[in-house]
């Protein structure tokens, strides 16, 4: 599979070891450096895009492969107010789209475990519930787009929670979300229920960014020759 990366920073170069040693080939490599070479012609040499940027460009970058008609695996956080846009403009297109806020196998089933969680707590207002995530001093958003997906499925389970906020509250109507910047930090995302009586944790921790970079080129796997929306459930079959 011929591969194009949109975005060649530590996350792109990590994707790049892993898909080399999977047999793929990175036919475009597109950095801050050279911005130019990002055309939609180079774009068409690939069989997948694997995009990982950030706020500002991440739209940009989506449109242009999309409209470039090469299925997109998309990383960057931070620009998801612009999603349902991208998401018309792909099913009009008969585009492909894979986003996902952390394509790490272990945070996925984190996901599912958070869910099955805030289940079980809903019955019981008596325990508050809020989260952390710790990153590395150089991830531009906050919070992070794992921890919002978090705070989306608490917030679609546990009633008495209006939505999040991102600092310290005593309104129990409102979901805590402290983000944290420490070096080095990889990724840690904590969800926390508390009472009385006792807590009750569920952590993940990653140690580097393989996790994240095998998930992204397995979605890319995925991807190829096939047309639609997906995410990270359809990949991992949940």
């Amino acid at each position: 599979m011929k591969i194009a990366l949109i975005g060649y920073g530590k996350m792109g170069k990590a994707i790049e070891e892993i898909a080399l040693a999977r047999g793929h080939r990175i036919v475009l490599k597109v950095s801050i450096d050279n911005l130019e070479e990002g055309t939609v012609e180079n774009i068409r040499k690939a069989d997948v895009a694997i995009e990982f940027t950030g706020p500002d460009s991440a739209y940009d970058n989506l449109m242009n492969c999309i409209g470039a008609g090469v299925p997109i695996v998309c990383g960057s956080t931070g620009w998801l107010d612009r999603y349902e846009e991208v998401r018309e403009y792909c099913a009009k297109a008969g585009g492909s789209l894979l986003y996902a806020s952390n394509f790490s196998v272990g945070v996925n089933i984190f996901f599912e475990l958070n869910k099955k969680l805030a289940s079980l707590m809903a019955p019981h207002a008596d325990y508050n519930v809020s989260l952390v995530e710790t990153h590395h001093t150089q991830k531009k958003d906050a919070p992070s787009g794992t921890a919002l997906t978090l705070a989306k499925q608490v917030l679609e389970k546990i009633p008495w929670k209006k939505g999040w906020v991102n600092h310290i509250s005593d309104n129990l109507d409102e979901l805590e979300i402290l983000s944290e910047r420490i070096d080095p930090a990889p990724g840690t995302h904590k969800v926390k229920y508390s009472s009385p009586i006792d807590d009750i944790e569920i952590v993940h921790t990653a140690h580097n960014r393989q996790g994240f970079a095998t998930g992204a080129v397995l979605a890319a796997e995925f991807i190829h020759n096939k047309k639609g929306i997906f995410t990270m459930k359809d990949v991992l079959g949940f």
